[in-house]
Formats: structure tokens, sequence, C-alpha cells
């Protein structure tokens, strides 16, 4: 995924009521961007930070600019790390067509935001004749307390939880069922923030039980774009 045209630059002078961020550009002019993430930003969100931005060439939005990415170090030297929750899903599409996850090559048609469970939408759904469908569920990972480690989630997610319940009744069903977790930073292991939502790790556990998978995948970020660059190491709970 490119960023055209190119972002903009600037320091986050606050976010507040989650989906609003006050940010100076660079060239002076301070404006209130959208920020498309409704977690918590553990680490993410410290007035001072330099922030990427994106701008819409639509006329009609109230808010030109969107938050994209932000500098952080989390131990190992600056890098940028994506905040844009509603990439992801574009991110393991584009991923999945090119073939670049084994455990998710070999489906002949790819669905997005298709109904199923208690009123839930999957993200991806995979099918192919002579196959089992598979349902992909895709979390954005952009938290870590350790250097290399990822961690999720970052704050309680009842809904997190839900989801995982009712993937693992897609596999009762004679379904696959897949927990997708993309990291919008760099990381070498990623695990699960119990300490934060022991509910979600709780429901994780009875998931797997259940015989949903999971993998982790690390993308690589540039003030250029994103794409998914590798497979890492999926700590259990």
């Amino acid at each position: 995924m490119q960023f055209d045209p190119p972002l903009s630059s600037g320091t986050l002078i606050q976010r507040y009521k989650r989906f609003l961020a006050d940010i100076r550009l660079d060239s002076g002019e301070t404006i209130t961007a959208h920020c498309a993430n409704p977690g918590a930003m553990l680490g993410l969100a410290s007035p001072g930070g330099r922030v990427l931005l994106s701008r819409s060439t639509n006329p009609a939005r109230k808010l030109a600019y969107s938050w994209e990415l932000v500098e952080v170090d989390f131990g190992n030297g600056k890098e940028w790390v994506g905040i844009n929750t509603s990439h992801p899903n574009a991110l393991a599409e584009q991923a999945i067509r090119s073939n670049l996850i084994p455990e998710l090559a070999g489906y002949s048609t790819l669905r997005r935001e298709v109904k199923y469970g208690a009123n839930s939408r999957i993200d991806i759904l995979l099918e192919h004749t002579g196959r089992p469908p598979c349902y992909v569920e895709i979390k954005n990972v952009h938290f870590s307390r350790k250097a290399g480690h990822a961690e999720f989630p970052d704050c309680v997610t009842a809904r997190g939880a839900k989801h995982l319940g009712e993937l693992g009744a897609m596999v009762a069903g004679g379904a696959r069922a897949v927990m997708l977790y993309v990291l919008q930073m760099q990381a070498e292991t990623f695990g699960f923030a119990g300490d934060i939502d022991p509910g979600y790790v709780s429901a994780f556990k009875k998931a797997q039980m259940a015989g949903v998978e999971a993998y982790a995948w690390s993308c690589t970020i540039t003030p250029d774009g994103i794409a998914l660059s590798r497979q890492i190491t999926l700590n259990p709970p």
C-alpha cells in the first residue's frame, strides 16, 4: 500500500475524543486531523511526537487530514509505526492475493465483510471448490513494552473476545478459522497482554482449543508506504 500523494509531516499537540488529533505541521500551521483508531494507543500519542499525515482531496470531508504514522522508540531505535486501523484488512487482502501467506494460499475467491455468527462480519472469507471455507479475522497491533516484542490488546476488547468465540463456532461447523494479527511495526515476537485484558486471553485459549489457527505478521513501514513483510513468532498465552 503506497501513500499517494506523499504524506505531510508535523508534531502531535494532543489526541482527544479518541478520533481527533491536533497537529502542528512543519509549515507552522496547526490543524485537526482524523485519528482512525478507537484503541488506547499506549505509547503512541505522547505530545511532541513526530507524525505523518495523509490529505484527502474530497472537498466534502470535514477533516482533510488523517493521521497515518508516528515515530516512536520501542527500545531498538526510532521507527515509524502505523496507527490507522483501517489499513490492516487491505494489507492482508493484498498479501493473500499475492500468495505471500502460505497458510492462506490456494483459495479462488476472497470476499470482505461477509455476515456470519451473531450479527458480526468476518474481515475476509476465503472459498474454493472442494475445500472448507476459511474465516479470517484481522487485528491491528501497534503496542510494545519490550524491545522486539509486540502485544495485543492495548485495552479491553469485549468485541475481540466475541469474535474469537464466533470463530470457534465456525470450526465446530466444519470450516477453517484464522486469527491474523497484523503488526504495523517491526517486532521479532508477538504475545498477549493478559494483564490488560485477561478476558481476551481466556477467549483466545478457548478458541485455540476449538481449532482456531493464529498467525502474526510484521509490516515494513516507510513514509512511502506499508506492506506485510514476514511472519513472526507467536507466543501462546
